[in-house]
């Protein structure tokens, strides 16, 4: 084999290689932003669900009345 095949080979390797380094690299990232995402989300949900039951606590239950008042 000669030295220019050799070279070409080793170039075309080499450039798999870092696009697959760098695809690795981006799924990384992507699944550590969606790990945050997922967090917040958490988050946000359990303030949700705090603000409903006290607002159900403030309303509190409805009587039924006889007589309107006025």
């Amino acid at each position: 084999m000669s030295a220019e095949a050799m070279t070409t080979l080793f170039t075309a390797i080499c450039l798999l290689l870092a696009l697959a380094g760098g695809f690795g690299w981006l799924v990384h990232r992507g699944d550590a932003a969606e790990q945050r995402l997922n967090a917040k989300i958490d988050a946000v949900s359990a303030e949700v669900v705090e603000v409903k039951v006290a607002v159900a606590r403030l309303e509190g239950t409805q009587r039924p009345r006889l007589l309107r008042e006025q």
